[in-house]
């Protein structure tokens, strides 16, 4: 476990932990790693909802697939990050969403209990890593928030720009890049591709936005 411990300190869960501490806590977590390939199902709809998982290297997509075979994208889960930790914490018997490898990852799986529970061991630092938990699970549902006002655009032009604005208040940049393609951008606002594509080429065309592939800037006629 000690390659992982780098990536571990940049991961919100260890915020304010020392390496040394970190390693000993894995032991008592009983941490395991698993390996992915590319477009791999790493956590698919329907399972106990009952481990939190780490991005160690690569990336995954988190997404909801309705009756009709429409995709929503909800987001993506990049090197350090967390996922599936909210359902795991609130007890939900069963996955509502599927976590697919776009490249390939290694993941490191925790089940749940044994961070929302101290151990025999007493860890001196399980405390704050439950306050880290709680922490980032308040990040998220900012995040949440944030993604229903950009959803909740009547218009495809709307949406696009509610997203673009965001991810350039997030970067403090007019230039920035976004994680998703075309079909993955669409499927996260919850709109037809083509419609997205002809909107970005007006933009472009009325010299509100410059783009190339995940690549925007917004220029000052917004």
């Amino acid at each position: 476990m000690k390659k992982y411990i780098t990536t571990l300190q940049n991961c919100s869960l260890f915020k304010g932990i020392s390496p040394a501490d970190i390693e000993n806590m894995l032991v008592c977590l009983k941490a395991e790693v698993i390996t992915f390939d590319k477009e791999y199902t790493i956590l698919a709809d329907g399972l106990p909802a009952k481990y939190i998982g780490i991005m160690l290297s690569g990336k995954a997509r988190v997404s909801q697939v309705d009756y009709y075979g429409n995709r929503n994208i909800i987001g993506m889960v990049e090197k350090a990050q967390m996922f599936s930790e909210a359902f795991a914490c609130a007890g939900v018997k069963e996955l509502p969403v599927t976590v697919t490898a776009v490249e390939p990852c290694e993941v490191m799986f925790i089940d749940s209990n044994r961070i929302l529970y101290t151990c025999s061991n007493c860890c001196v630092f399980h405390q704050s890593m439950i306050y880290n938990l709680m922490r980032n699970l308040a990040e998220k549902t900012i995040l949440f928030h944030q993604k229903i006002e950009i959803t909740s655009k009547r218009s495809t032009r709307e949406k696009l720009l509610t997203f673009l604005m965001y991810y350039s208040k997030q970067t403090g940049s007019n230039s920035f890049s976004i994680p998703y393609d075309r079909q993955e951008l669409a499927d996260y606002l919850g709109v037809e591709r083509s419609g997205l594509s002809a909107e970005i080429s007006k933009l472009r065309q009325e010299g509100v936005l410059e783009s190339n592939k995940k690549i925007f800037k917004l220029l000052n006629k917004i």
